[in-house]
Parts: structure tokens; C-alpha cells; sequence
């Protein structure tokens, strides 16, 4: 059973590591989801779907992990998606699966840097010595 009073140091120890692992997630989504922007492939759900699978499945994300840690992750069974090629649309809702919530966020970025103004963005580029 679970200690409802816990130590105060043990639940900011564990939403230290929680936030760790969401921000990891997060990188991981957004990097999956970076190979199909640079394609310019149109996130629909069964991408949506891939990219949740190949995330969680992730071997780097689930050996920094541990499992219980992982299956905070996980989207619940009883939160059926459609697994069609249509786009995806989640209208005004807010509450999605991190992992959902990353890719949808990794997209939206892409989309407003898109719809920059190419002049805008030479002005604020910067050389760096090293060449990058």
C-alpha cells in the first residue's frame, strides 16, 4: 500500500526524476519526429502511433529508466486513437499522451519556422568559429 505520508525529500527526489525522464522522452520524440519533418511527411496518426512506439521502445530512454518510471509513460488501453492516415487533429484538447504531446509540439515548431519569413531568419544567424 502506498505511504500517504511520505517524506517530503523522497516525492521532490521523485518528481526530480520524473521530470528527467519527460524531458528525455521529450528529446527522443523530438528527434523521431525531426527524420519526418526533414522529409516533409504530414503527421497523421499512424505516423503519430510509430513515433510512440519507436520512442517507447527506445533502448537508450528505457536503460536510463527504470520500468516503473517507464510505465508513466505508457498511453492506458482505454485511450483509443485512430490509427488512420488522416491528419491528426486534437481540436482544443490539452490532455494527451507525453508522447503525442511531444511529436504535436515538435511539428507545430516546425510549422512556424516554416511560415518565418527567410529574411528573418538570415538576420539572426550567427557564424560560429567552428563552423556550425
Amino acid at each position: 500500500m502506498n505511504n500517504l505520508k511520505a517524506d517530503p525529500t523522497d516525492q521532490a527526489l521523485a518528481a526530480l526524476r520524473y521530470q528527467t525522464a519527460a524531458r528525455d522522452l521529450e528529446h527522443v520524440v523530438r528527434n523521431i519526429a525531426a527524420r519526418y519533418i526533414v522529409q516533409q511527411v504530414p503527421l497523421t496518426w499512424r505516423l503519430l502511433h510509430a513515433i510512440e512506439a519507436e520512442a517507447l521502445a527506445d533502448l537508450g530512454f528505457a536503460s536510463r529508466h527504470d520500468a516503473i518510471m517507464l510505465g508513466l509513460f505508457q498511453r492506458p488501453s482505454d485511450l483509443p486513437y485512430p490509427e488512420t492516415d488522416e491528419a491528426v487533429d486534437f481540436g482544443t484538447s490539452t490532455a494527451l499522451p507525453a508522447v503525442f504531446a511531444f511529436a504535436v509540439s515538435a511539428y507545430e515548431e516546425a510549422a512556424r519556422r516554416a511560415a518565418k519569413p527567410a529574411s528573418e531568419g538570415a538576420t539572426l544567424k550567427r557564424s560560429r568559429p567552428w563552423g556550425g
